[in-house]
């Protein structure tokens, strides 16, 4: 009879998780750093500063008069999908003037969500192209203030002309299973680009 020692498994080292990069994106105002605060599972690192008069005139605050602060730099948190899967959330700047830090932050990124608002699509539209142009997967969600449903996903993606294969998702950006529901779906876009270059990359031999 073979006996089976259990030495290994007490020896047995903790697995070590893989790290992920993904970017919080979006116009300005859309609850970005609400989404980073509310879902990571560590105090977020947020370089928010109060809004004074110096911004009157170049950041747009259509749709956010009330908004008394903003991000300069980043957002920063951290999420555990799994044991062996650790998330590293980068919330981006939302205002023009910042725009000079979008490449650093994307270096190294596995794919982005990109908040949206329905009553200011366009506020966003600049993330797509920053994500679509550098082939970078990303989620689009519709942050529903308020509890507001205005529209649906396929409205939503048709109104943005999104590749249909890019999620849209619903969400409030509040509540952290809302959140991470959002982050799963970039994660299912990742993959799903991941397969499509494999794919193609075989059928090509």
């Amino acid at each position: 009879m073979v006996s089976v020692s259990s030495e290994p498994l007490m020896n047995s080292e903790p697995v070590m998780p893989t790290a992920l990069k993904i970017l919080i994106a979006g116009g300005f105002g859309v609850g970005k750093t609400t989404m980073v605060g509310s879902v990571s599972e560590v105090p977020p690192l947020e370089t928010e500063e109060r809004m004074t008069e110096a911004s009157l005139g170049v950041d747009d605050l259509a749709g956010v008069e009330g908004k008394a602060s903003t991000t300069v730099a980043m957002d920063f948190g951290r999420i555990t999908i799994a044991p062996e899967l650790v998330l590293y959330l980068f919330g981006t700047p939302g205002q023009d003037r910042f725009w000079f830090m979008w490449d650093d932050l994307a270096m190294g990124a596995l794919g982005a969500v990109v908040l949206a608002d329905t009553r200011r699509l366009q506020a966003s539209f600049a993330s797509i192209d920053f994500f679509e142009e550098r082939g970078i997967p990303f989620a689009v969600g519709i942050n529903c203030f308020h509890g507001r449903r205005d529209c649906t996903p396929e409205q939503v993606s048709a109104a943005m002309d999104l590749d249909p294969a890019t999620p849209v998702v619903l969400c409030d950006v509040r509540d952290r299973a809302s959140s991470k529901h959002v982050l799963l779906s970039v994660l299912e876009a990742a993959r799903a680009r991941a397969s499509a270059r494999l794919a193609s990359a075989g059928g090509g031999h």
